[in-house]
């Protein structure tokens, strides 16, 4: 199950690593993976389907705070999330990222190359992934005696990216920035060469996922990489694990990795 609407869903390279990974673990079980995408849940239609059978367990991947429809989910059928949840119950699943540990490893990448006028682009609010990964940031630049130079939201889409950045230059040029996500970094090294803003040699720039989109930019996206297939297998081992009856690890974190490339 993914909480989103079909543009993001096939718009990011994220969900298809995810889906990839998910996909490699069922192949040798008697499992089939359906795929339900839906920003919300109009009608009940999607939860009826799985509250009366249609499915055996659910993954839910890119969950919202908002996404109240997910509790009647998990009340009727074995779930495993990837990426915590706003609450964690007793009996959820969870496959995340070290999502904090990344924050910090770019920031600290930035902050040690001697930039100290540092921006974020930061995800969604009411995703806890991108508040795990400012969290990160801000810690990195408190322990370094420094503080954000501006910060901006957006929603892990290109587009938004680019509207980040401009809101960004319109308190000032930062010297680095750190972007939750590369379809964002991209969007925002975009709208930088529009303005002449060289990168990295007038503003560093650090990505989030090591996408097939860090090798499309020029430069080349620096960024913070994040197991995307293997949370996804993962997720699919878990939920296995708890429909054969066994007992499963509650909480499954992956590292993260700094891929340095050309644009930090």
């Amino acid at each position: 199950i993914v909480p989103e609407d079909t543009t993001t869903f096939f718009g990011d390279p994220f969900f298809a690593a995810i889906v990839a990974g998910i996909t490699g673990a069922l192949g040798g079980s008697d499992y089939l993976l359906n795929l339900l995408i839906a920003s919300n849940d109009p009608g009940n239609k999607m939860t009826s389907f799985i509250r009366n059978g249609g499915v055996d367990g659910a993954l839910i991947v890119s969950h919202h705070t908002s996404d109240a429809f997910i509790d009647q989910i998990a009340d009727a059928v074995p779930v495993v999330f990837g990426g915590r949840p706003a609450a964690v119950g007793d009996n959820d699943y969870v496959v995340d990222i070290d999502n904090v540990a990344g924050g910090r490893t770019a920031t600290a990448h930035l902050v040690q190359a001697g930039h100290s006028r540092i921006a974020a682009i930061n995800g969604p609010r009411t995703m806890l992934a991108a508040a795990d990964r400012a969290q990160g940031f801000h810690a990195t630049l408190a322990d370094a005696g420094l503080v954000a130079f501006a910060e901006a939201e957006g929603d892990y889409t290109e587009a938004s990216g680019a509207a980040a950045m401009r809101q960004i230059l319109t308190v000032g040029r930062p010297d680095a920035v750190f972007v939750a996500s590369d379809l964002m970094a991209r969007g925002a090294l975009t709208v930088l060469n529009a303005a002449g803003i060289r990168v990295p040699e007038d503003v560093a720039l650090i990505g989030f996922d090591d996408s097939p989109i860090a090798l499309t930019t020029t430069p080349l996206l620096t960024t913070v990489r994040q197991p995307m297939y293997a949370q996804g297998e993962e997720m699919a081992n878990v939920l296995l694990a708890r429909l054969a009856g066994g007992t499963p690890p509650q909480t499954t974190i992956l590292s993260t990795e700094l891929v340095v490339r050309e644009s930090a």
